[in-house]
């Protein structure tokens, strides 16, 4: 029966197709060791992750995320590889300095290769929207359209890693961090970002998505009760907005309606468990929140079957 918690990257495709995340759900579909940082409540709209890892042979599936995604290599080395699903794979060479930047709606594949036995350190910074959306106003205007930023991979850009160690610095080491000091450096990359990599091509805007802070905020409490009945009206109330309202933006935001996110979420953790650990499906449904084993294989199946 384990052997059905078994998902092949294309079958995660197609599940995770329409599905945005936030930055900080990242640490739940990555390998690796992660940092966590102190929360800063006052801090919105920015989110940081550090995390060590070894090499990673067998390819995993990114969801697209929200927020655009800048990620910064702190030390090592390592061949990396990506690809959007069943394509050709496209490698780069990257060390201490290189950084990548996605900004993509669509799910991607990755694996890399550490050189030697050094562990890979990266810092994973994600960028509200809020944050994008005003430096472009303030450099191409209060009328400008939407606007989507390139992805780029391994490249170098001394502004940009000057001002994420910065950034790590300030948040991680810093007895008493500075909510403004970060969020102006956060802003002085989002203008730097606006500047030199906007995509040429722009895509649909997204009209009234859920806030990513607010967003942050719901799926966390989601993260939290997968074990306890879904309530919108909860999570309505925690993003200040009636049920109507909050399920449209989060549906905007995301891909899909609050409840369906919830389920994605339960089985998402649901299949970490089955392939991570020796819990029994019976053990596993219970910890999710079925208590019934056929009610949760109905979804389990239907989502990953």
């Amino acid at each position: 029966m384990a052997n059905s918690g078994r998902v092949s990257l294309e079958q995660m495709s197609t599940s995770f197709k329409d599905l945005r995340i936030t930055g900080e759900s990242m640490r739940d579909y990555l390998p690796g060791q992660l940092q966590v940082l102190s929360p800063h409540p006052e801090i919105r709209d920015i989110a940081i992750q550090l995390f060590s890892h070894r090499s990673v042979i067998a390819p995993i599936l990114v969801p697209a995320v929200v927020e655009p995604l800048l990620v910064l290599v702190l030390a090592g080395a390592a061949r990396v590889e990506e690809r959007v699903p069943g394509g050709e794979w496209k490698a780069v060479e990257v060390s201490a300095g290189d950084f990548f930047l996605t900004s993509s709606e669509e799910p991607y594949e990755m694996r890399w290769q550490t050189h030697g036995d050094d562990t890979f350190e990266v810092m994973h910074l994600y960028l509200g929207l809020p944050l994008i959306e005003q430096a472009s106003r303030e450099l191409l205007g209060q009328h400008a359209g939407p606007l989507r930023l390139r992805d780029v991979s391994g490249a170098r850009d001394g502004r940009v890693a000057f001002v994420m160690e910065q950034l790590r610095t300030e948040w991680g080491e810093e007895r008493l961090p500075s909510a403004l000091f970060i969020r102006s450096l956060a802003q002085a990359l989002a203008v730097h970002l606006v500047r030199s990599y906007v995509a040429d091509i722009q895509p649909g805007r997204r009209v009234n998505a859920l806030q990513a802070y607010k967003l942050r905020k719901v799926t966390d409490a989601m993260n939290a009760q997968l074990g306890v009945q879904f309530s919108l009206a909860k999570l309505a109330k925690l993003a200040e907005l009636s049920e109507y309202h909050f399920s449209r933006m989060f549906k905007r935001a995301t891909g899909l309606s609050p409840s369906q996110y919830f389920i994605r979420m339960r089985m998402v953790r649901a299949r970490h468990l089955l392939l991570e650990t020796r819990l029994s499906i019976i053990d596993v449904g219970l910890e999710v929140g079925y208590s019934s084993p056929s009610h949760f294989s109905q979804y389990f199946v239907a989502r990953w079957a």
